[in-house]
């Protein structure tokens, strides 16, 4: 059985793929590599084939019909022998060393969850730091768990940024869902149920932002999905309050915050301000003030009762989606953007 099953998800990325596989298969490590093609459009099938042809790890898997990231996944899940998953997007890469630190930090811990630190790339070269190392780096040695170290939930929401072991993810009853916003339902129910949670701090992944074609770089309607995934998040938290497994008064805060900063996250690239010139936005003009009134419905419909604003910048934001204040937060918009641009430049800076 090998160690790791790495699992690629392929849609029209064939100018990127060759990185990508070369990044996990340039080393002789024990892992199975599962592609599939959904119904690519691009040479990517081709691609995909002919690498198979010349490694026996990579086994790929064609679709006749597009699904998406989340179908592409549970498809692949289902053919996967590897006591570990990763999940690598098609237009990524593994850094340099990241399958040997994640070899070495599951083969000491055993966690059933494994976050990887990462860096972010774009187009022209340029690169940032994951704003979550810190995080990670509060992990200890042996491991945690989300009610030790709540904070944990603030970092991405992403598959590509973590390590599950198989039996444990299969055991968990959830799967990905479809469209855009596919990784949060899982995301948070791995984290939540997870008895030991590892770290690594080396970057092991190179996401790449802003590729035309991506969702993450695309406007559409499809990002109000993002309700949809936390009132998942929240239905399964009321199933486990029931189960007679509630999490605690701080882990609850924590999750709801994590929401509606979700929300916010998606809302930033929409045009109001300075962070993202000549981008048109992930939320289209005209959905904007709906989409920061299902915010407001949301922070109403799910706010712990124990729950108290942080304090800076970030409150202040919180506190104007609670009041439904959107003339306001248009206003301020565009002085949270500078200021994160600034910080993510210095941080880009000494990265």
């Amino acid at each position: 059985m090998p160690g790791i099953s790495i699992i690629v998800p392929v849609y029209d990325v064939a100018d990127f793929l060759p990185a990508c596989l070369d990044s996990i298969l340039a080393d002789d490590f024990d892992v199975e590599v599962i592609a599939v093609d959904d119904a690519s459009p691009d040479r990517s099938g081709a691609i995909l084939d002919e690498r198979a042809a010349a490694d026996s790890r990579l086994r790929v898997l064609h679709l006749e019909t597009n699904g998406g990231q989340g179908p592409a996944r549970n498809r692949a899940l289902e053919l996967a022998t590897g006591e570990y998953v990763w999940f690598v997007d098609g237009d990524d890469r593994l850094a340099p060393g990241g399958l040997a630190a994640v070899t070495m930090a599951l083969s000491s811990a055993k966690p059933d969850v494994l976050l990887i630190n990462w860096a972010s790339t774009y187009p022209g070269g340029r690169t940032e730091t994951n704003p979550g190392a810190g995080l990670l780096s509060a992990v200890p040695a042996e491991g945690c768990t989300l009610e030790d170290q709540p904070q944990l939930i603030n970092l991405t929401m992403t598959s590509w940024s973590k390590l599950f072991r198989r039996d444990f993810l299969a055991g968990l009853g959830v799967s990905f869902a479809g469209g855009i916003h596919e990784d949060i339902l899982l995301t948070c129910a791995a984290l939540l149920s997870a008895e030991v949670i590892g770290a690594v701090v080396e970057v092991c992944y190179q996401y790449r932002r802003l590729r035309p074609g991506s969702a993450m770089a695309t406007t559409s309607t499809a990002q109000l999905a993002v309700f949809e995934s936390y009132r998942r998040v929240f239905a399964l938290l009321a199933q486990r309050e029931s189960a007679g497994q509630p999490v605690s008064d701080a882990l609850l805060a924590a999750i709801f915050e994590r929401a509606i900063w979700h929300y916010s996250t998606v809302l930033e690239t929409t045009g109001f301000g300075v962070g993202r010139i000549g981008l048109p936005g992930l939320v289209p003009r005209a959905q904007r003030r709906q989409f920061f009134r299902r915010m407001h419905d949301d922070f109403q419909r799910y706010r712990p009762a124990s729950y108290q604003h942080p304090a800076g910048p970030r409150g202040a934001k919180l506190r104007l989606v609670e009041r439904n204040a959107y003339r306001s937060y248009s206003w301020l918009e565009p002085l949270n953007q500078a200021r994160v641009a600034a910080r993510n430049a210095i941080r880009g800076h000494r990265g």
